[in-house]
């Protein structure tokens, strides 16, 4: 399989940003752990790619994962849920970290806004004094990955 060229290092997305910024394209960054897909993450992906020129994604390593969500967290692994954003529009480049916060990440970055699901209220979001603005997208009614856990261990 060649290598998928939206998955990057840190390291090679703080340079892809500064050349961007260079440019004048509006940088827009959201994280998380992105363990199984739901519609509320694509509305938050299309909203957040909506608003800006370049969408980067911060995707939690396995065990930051681990250590955040529990035993028998991520149900997928790294490179799968990377591949999986990868291949859906509108997002432009992913990068993994491992931290239990991508604030050295978004440190690198320096976006233009910083988007977020709606259960954070903006005085609470990691890193928001190295972007410009911060956005906070509405959750959607019953959706998250955690109940999605819940409901398939239940049946």
């Amino acid at each position: 399989m060649k290598k998928n060229k939206k998955i990057v290092s840190q390291f090679k997305i703080q340079k892809i940003s500064e050349n961007l910024k260079k440019k004048g394209k509006k940088i827009i960054f959201t994280n998380g752990c992105f363990d199984i897909i739901h519609i509320g993450h694509i509305r938050l992906f299309q909203k957040a790619a909506s608003l800006g020129d370049i969408l980067i994604v911060g995707l939690n390593s396995d065990n930051s994962v681990k250590r955040i969500k529990g035993e028998g967290r991520p149900i997928n692994n790294f490179s799968d849920r990377a591949e999986v954003l990868s291949a859906m529009e509108g997002i432009d480049y992913i990068v993994g970290f491992s931290e239990d916060t991508p604030y050295n990440l978004i440190k690198k970055i320096k976006p233009d806004l910083l988007v977020k699901g709606g259960d954070y209220k903006v005085n609470d979001v990691i890193g928001r004094e190295f972007a410009k603005k911060v956005y906070i997208f509405p959750l959607i009614k019953a959706k998250s990955t955690s109940k999605i856990i819940e409901k398939s261990r239940n049946k």
